[in-house]
């Protein structure tokens, strides 16, 4: 039985190897041999190929059987002969311990000892029991490593295309005969097709599938015509390509379709006739569809149209000064400049039919010259084949309306500086008259310095085309202004909303802006009830029923139902019933008490944490300003000390800034009394300050640090961590802080320049903070967290709490205030007093470096 076994194993074992060995031939073939055979199936595809002409294909197999027996001939010298040891080796590798090695072995110590030889004789049984599972070892065909680019596959994949779609497998075809005889047989033949421009989106038609007579196609069709058979035999008769005489028996024809015609093919059996009757392209038209508009704040609407039969490809708009359209009085009486047209692409639908265009051109022209005066607009239109249609159209170019007067009389001096720079000494001498004494007339301090400075330029010299640019920029910037004037009070803002409503109205204003002026005295007029319901929860509603107690109770419903009652008398075109019903809520409003539900109170005379944080970043804030104006009046007297306090802008700031500050440091001498000192009291005042501060830059050193130290603590104590609005305020303190070192850095070394700038940069971070905190509170409030904080605790003999000029505050610490104080004229009057003194101290070159610095610096920032 185990002899029985042990010749099953080594059949078995004798199988296995010869596999192995075979697999040895067959990837030592693959790797020698895969380029020739790579090139013999690229010799295939290139044999069983039609496409190829014979010359080519012959040259290319000979070229390629030369390679293949090269490659051949490498292989040879490559290839070994595997034996049966090679054989043996592997499969033994495959197996565990080497059981083949181990039988071919022997035992080399220990031979002539019974024991040693035992364990010999167990060890080759096991080995031998291992052969058993022997199996036979794949080959590693795998040529990855010496073909990167796979091109053995390529050579397979052509050969495969040969196969299918080549000659070889192919049952060789008949002979096609050829001569007369062939001719006979068959008889001449013909082809041809009418294919349409592409643009018109038609589809191509075979002659020979259309019937004879009349055929409708678009002008510029394509005519092709192939002739079969003997030469003459068929000929090609035509009127619609107007071409120059040829020979109507070429046996490749094509023309193009330029007009209506007849096309014959004349035949020896029969000679069909076709009537092509040409649709000519016609050209696109363009045209406005409506009236002008715009639409606020800065985009002309324009409505326009066009059609195509193929469609719509582009169109622009050409606007041009029409002078002899324009009124020409006052500064258009002088002839105008040339000025170069203005084109601008119209936008077309992105997706669509375009054969007809219904569309709005929209674009932003409210600061262009051209925008409120006459214009010739040429719209042209272009079709996919080149054509173009236009059309021309007198308008007037609509531009933002300013119902301010002041601000309108200045866009009116832009317009005419555009129209002819001869008006440069007009257009100075207005402006200098609107700006004298203009008190009444520009609300906005701002508003009237930019004025001035556009004089100043105006007054420089000739005119160029830069400056006129330039001016004009200052006197929009300037009208802009005053036309949307920020006001702080709701009160000013509604009276605001209100005169433009009329004037509107007055000036008959297209719908859209009637509208837009609606919306906008609503948004002032929930600000103004706002203000008032805010008003009442600090004041007490018995106080106010006490002052108020003969005044009319309207309710936020009636004012809304009033607003709607003058949109629909708008509607309805009857504006003087609407004029005078706004004229009513004027009064209305000037009188009125809004009814609110009562506020909850909340420990009236108890601050909040937060309202306590807010009182004391004020009076950082105004300790601050009194430190900055100290150490100003000290580089004054530095380099200046026999300057007069009363007649330089520096006075005047310390009557209206330093005055307020003294106002604080005195408890409860009076409200608003103090804030309308007379020069005296002013100048007392002043000296009080001097003598307070007046120790000497150590001592503001000193001061500042004090200052910078309480600033530090009560940043550690701000409420509102965690918020958005609490993590900005602290932030903002804290560029307050670095400020403050830095400034009392300078004041230590003398540097009083450089002190003043750092302050007001801390002064700059203390409102910030405080515009943050106040958010935080507000925020606060809206989440119901601030319901049980009391009010801001009020000064003795004042009622409200006021921010560091002494105005009053909101609720809850908000910046910003009811009070008319830094509007109206008074406050464009000392600005523009304050803004020529400095202009003025400016261009005394004989003053100090220092000083002349500081003051250009504050001229750059104001």
């Amino acid at each position: 039985m185990a002899d029985a076994k042990d010749d099953q194993t080594f059949t078995n074992l004798q199988g296995q190897l010869r596999l192995t060995r075979a697999g040895l031939w067959a990837e030592r073939l693959t790797r020698a041999f895969w380029p020739a055979w790579s090139v013999a199936f690229v010799a295939l595809a290139v044999w069983s190929a039609e496409m190829i002409p014979p010359f080519w294909t012959n040259g290319l197999l000979v070229a390629l059987a030369g390679l293949c027996l090269v490659l051949v001939v490498l292989g040879v010298r490559a290839f070994r002969v595997p034996t049966a040891a090679e054989a043996r080796d592997r499969l033994d590798a495959t197996l565990p311990g080497r059981p083949l090695a181990t039988l071919d072995d022997d035992q080399a110590i220990g031979a002539a000892d019974p024991a040693s030889a035992a364990v010999w004789a167990a060890h080759r049984r096991r080995m031998a029991a291992r052969l058993s599972g022997a199996r036979a070892v794949a080959p590693d065909l795998k040529v990855a490593s010496r073909d990167p680019y796979a091109l053995r596959y390529m050579a397979v994949l052509l050969a495969a295309l040969g196969l299918l779609f080549g000659t070889i497998l192919r049952v060789p075809e008949a002979p096609v005969l050829s001569g007369p005889g062939q001719q006979l047989a068959t008889g001449p033949a013909w082809e041809g097709w009418l294919e349409p421009p592409r643009h018109t989106g038609l589809p191509t038609l075979a002659l020979s599938e259309l019937p004879t007579g009349e055929v409708e196609i678009p002008e510029g069709t394509r005519v092709t015509l192939r002739l079969y058979g003997e030469v003459g035999a068929l000929s090609v008769a035509e009127t619609v390509s107007g071409r120059a005489e040829t020979g109507p028996t070429e046996p490749i024809q094509d023309f193009t379709v330029t007009r209506s015609g007849t096309l014959t093919i004349e035949g020896p059996e029969n000679a069909p006739s076709w009537s092509l009757i040409a649709t000519p392209d016609a050209a696109p038209e363009i045209s406005i569809d409506g009236a002008p508009g715009f639409e606020h704040p800065d985009l002309v609407t324009l409505p326009w149209r066009a059609s195509d039969d193929f469609g719509v490809v582009a169109a622009q708009i050409t606007l041009a000064l029409d002078g002899n359209a324009a009124d020409r009085r006052h500064g258009l009486m002088v002839e105008p400049e040339p000025r170069d047209a203005l084109t601008l692409d119209m936008s077309l639908p992105i997706s669509g039919d375009r054969s007809e265009i219904v569309e709005i051109f929209r674009a932003d022209l409210t600061k262009h010259p051209l925008a409120g005066m006459p214009v010739t607009a040429t719209l042209v239109a272009e079709d996919a084949a080149g054509q173009l249609g236009d059309s021309l159209h007198a308008i007037i170019l609509p531009g933002r309306a300013f119902y301010d007067k002041t601000a309108a009389a200045l866009i009116e001096q832009r317009r005419d500086l555009f129209w002819a720079r001869a008006n440069q000494r007009r257009v100075t001498q207005i402006l200098k008259a609107v700006t004298w004494k203009a008190d009444d007339l520009f609300t906005n301090p701002s508003a009237y310095l930019i004025t001035r400075m556009a004089i100043r330029r105006l007054e420089g010299g000739p005119l160029t085309q830069q400056t006129r640019d330039e001016v004009a920029e200052m006197l929009w910037q300037a009208a802009v202004r005053l036309e949307e004037n920020s006001l702080d009070s709701a009160r000013e803002r509604l009276e605001q909303a209100q005169e433009r409503l009329s004037e509107a109205i007055r000036q008959n204003a297209p719908p859209e802006e009637i509208a837009r002026l609606m919306q906008e005295m609503r948004e002032a007029m929930d600000d103004y009830t706002r203000q008032l319901a805010q008003q009442q929860g600090q004041e007490g509603q018995q106080g106010q029923q006490q002052a108020q107690g003969e005044m009319q109770e309207v309710t936020p419903d009636m004012l809304d139902q009033m607003m709607q009652r003058i949109e629909e008398l708008m509607e309805q075109g009857r504006t003087a019933e609407a004029q005078e019903l706004l004229r009513q809520l004027q009064e209305m409003m000037e009188n009125m008490q809004v009814t609110q539900g009562q506020p909850g109170q909340g420990g009236e005379g108890q601050q909040g944490e937060g309202q306590q944080a807010m009182e004391d970043l004020r009076d950082q804030l105004r300790e601050q300003q009194g430190l900055s104006d100290e150490a100003f009046r000290e580089l004054q007297e530095q380099f200046n000390p026999n300057a007069q306090a009363g007649e330089s802008a520096e006075n005047e700031g310390r009557n209206g800034g330093q005055g307020r500050g003294t106002e604080h440091s005195q408890q409860g001498q009076g409200g608003e009394g103090q804030q309308a000192q007379e020069p005296g009291a002013g100048s007392e005042g002043q000296q009080q300050g001097q003598s307070q501060g007046g120790s000497g830059e150590q001592s503001l050193a000193q001061r500042q640090e004090q200052l910078r130290r309480q600033l530090e603590q009560l940043r550690g104590n701000l409420p509102g961590a965690g918020t958005e609005a609490g993590d900005a305020a602290r932030d903002a303190l804290g560029r307050a802080e670095r400020a403050m070192r830095e400034a009392e850095r300078d004041l230590e070394n003398g540097n009083l320049g450089g002190a003043l700038d750092d302050q007001a940069q801390a002064m700059d971070a203390l409102r910030d903070g405080m515009q943050e905190l106040g958010r935080a509170m507000a925020e606060d409030r809206q989440n119901g967290q601030g319901q049980n904080q009391g009010q801001a605790a009020t000064r003795e003999g004042d009622g409200f709490t006021r921010d560091p000029l002494g105005r009053q505050s909101g609720e809850g610490g908000q910046l910003g205030t009811d009070e008319q104080f830094l509007g109206g004229a008074e406050a464009a009057r000392r600005a523009r007093d304050l803004m020529d003194e400095i202009r003025k101290r400016s261009g005394e070159r004989d003053r100090p470096k220092i000083e002349l610095d500081y003051l250009k610096r504050l001229l750059e920032r104001f």
